[in-house]
């Protein structure tokens, strides 16, 4: 038995960063060895691309649909980007927790914020490209919008790599594999933090010996012989 008994409640982590700079890849990295781990999907009004799969990617719905979800109080949060929403079904997410499963949420700066507000001890993770250029150069490789839209992106990109020091940590996908050991090595020491620790307590030995030190007043003046 642990001297120590940690918090059973799962770990919300927050990844936002902005487009093009490669967050869904990270984090499927980070899921090959991490099985456990429950990536919710977030539902979106955009248009579905070539590369999407539907409740993989995202869940996708019209405009109209995503305005009546909001009515419902379907959302965790969601947001406007680029004049499509996203937004975070509330359904499962405080179920996972609950049973101590660890939640990715990969969501937008607005909503991330959000979450903040409601939920504060979640873990905030924010992926930086090693530098614009290279940002430039993965949207341009996406081919999948019109320049003007692509320029709009950047522009919002410039704009997002300002809200980083919002976040707990920072991560630059250089590297695929390099970005995703160092997802892993937060989320390591996130779960050695002090406030993580639900109870820290002696099993029965340890009682036994810390009494039999109590009641022999003669400890300290003995010589022990190895």
């Amino acid at each position: 038995m642990s001297i120590i008994k940690r918090k059973e409640r799962g770990s919300l982590i927050v990844i936002s960063g902005p487009s093009g700079v490669g967050k869904d890849s990270v984090v499927a990295k980070y899921l090959e060895s991490h099985d456990k781990t429950w990536l919710s999907v977030s539902t979106t009004s955009r248009p579905m691309r070539d590369n999407d799969t539907e409740g993989v990617t995202y869940n996708f719905v019209t405009k109209d649909e995503f305005e009546s979800l909001i009515k419902e109080d379907y959302f965790l949060e969601f947001a406007k980007y680029a004049d499509n929403y996203y937004g975070t079904p509330k359904k499962f997410i405080n179920e996972k927790l609950d049973k101590g499963i660890d939640v990715i949420l990969v969501i937008e700066i607005q909503g991330a914020m959000k979450v903040k507000e409601l939920i504060p001890e979640a873990i905030f993770i924010f992926i930086l490209p090693p530098n614009l250029k290279t940002l430039k150069e993965r949207l341009e490789k996406r081919k999948t919008e019109s320049k003007e839209k692509m320029i709009e992106r950047f522009k919002i990109a410039y704009k997002e790599i300002n809200e980083v020091t919002k976040y707990n940590y920072v991560v630059i996908n250089d590297d695929l594999d390099d970005a995703a050991s160092k997802i892993d090595a937060i989320l390591t020491s996130e779960k050695c933090r002090c406030d993580r620790i639900e109870e820290v307590y002696l099993n029965n030995e340890e009682e036994y010996m810390h009494m039999m030190l109590l009641d022999d007043k003669d400890m300290p003046n003995k010589v022990i012989e190895i």
